[in-house]
């Protein structure tokens, strides 16, 4: 049985683990992610009772019930690292036993449904449309760190994508991850659109927007829009879809991301005002988690 080591998975003195400050009797099956600490009160507003509340850093979680149901909400801040430790800590939650730190016998699955907002690539889409990334493009370059990483990613896509693009070498390579189908299926029914999603390093240029420096390669987003993959197009841009799909499908668990946009980059506009928005698809995927 693998024992992992104290500098590997840093357990605090509460028996919590050390970024989320959760400890293993606090995890839930079902666990609603989302970026802003705020957002996790919109979602638990919801619940039909509150268990626990902890908030560490960029981390908030609460759990409870909804419909009787055990739930949780965490908070997991903006950009792929941060999904890189919120994935492996929840991971750990379910699979490591903490007194002993051995790796239990028989894996424990999670299910996992990201709420976001995100940016539209193609002009067809409109503002308040719900995107699942039932594909991540992942231009972090988490996943390429793991054993595993082509097991999981759609590799004629990434080189089709790669030649489209004339994808520069001095960038992480580009993965591509599907989201679990059941869950996508279950989630999205026929009201939501199901998207090629890209989870960007960044949010200034590496999507593409021009403040004071200049860009790198400034006909990149024109040629994404372009760019076609058996018929597909890609539609959006967030930052978190493709670490928390690829991380998800390596440990066994099953997770999507869904994002209301918010903005069109091709069109040029966008709205502030998207709380409305997002508080209607809060209500959807808690009802069909």
């Amino acid at each position: 049985m693998k024992v992992i080591a104290p500098s590997e998975l840093i357990i605090n003195p509460d028996g919590s683990v050390f970024h989320l400050h959760l400890r293993p009797e606090q995890l839930a099956d079902r666990i609603i992610l989302v970026g802003d600490p705020a957002r996790v009160n919109m979602v638990a507003e919801h619940f039909d009772s509150r268990t626990f509340e902890v908030s560490s850093r960029e981390f908030h979680t609460i759990g409870g019930t909804y419909k009787g149901k055990p739930i949780m909400c965490l908070s997991h801040g903006i950009g792929p690292d941060n999904i890189d430790i919120v994935i492996n800590e929840l991971d750990a939650l379910a699979n490591v036993d903490f007194a002993t730190r051995e790796v239990k016998a028989s894996p424990r699955t999670l299910t996992m449904v990201r709420i976001g907002t995100s940016g539209a690539l193609q002009p067809e889409l409109r503002i308040g449309t719900p995107v699942i990334a039932q594909k991540a493009i992942g231009f972090d370059g988490v996943l390429n760190y793991y054993a595993g990483r082509n097991d999981v990613a759609d590799l004629e896509f990434e080189r089709d994508f790669c030649e489209h693009t004339d994808w520069n070498p001095l960038w992480a390579r580009p993965y591509v991850v599907d989201a679990d189908a059941e869950l996508v299926e279950r989630i999205g029914r026929d009201d939501m659109v199901r998207g090629n999603t890209i989870s960007a390093v960044g949010f200034y240029g590496p999507q593409g927007r021009e403040l004071r420096l200049p860009l790198a390669n400034p006909g990149l987003n024109r040629s994404i829009e372009e760019f076609e993959h058996k018929g597909r197009r890609v539609t959006n841009y967030e930052m978190e879809s493709a670490p928390l799909q690829g991380l998800a499908r390596l440990m066994g668990h099953k997770a999507m991301t869904v994002c209301s946009i918010i903005a069109n980059r091709m069109n040029h506009d966008a709205t502030p005002n998207y709380k409305t928005a997002v508080a209607d698809l809060i209500t959807t995927v808690l009802d069909r988690i």
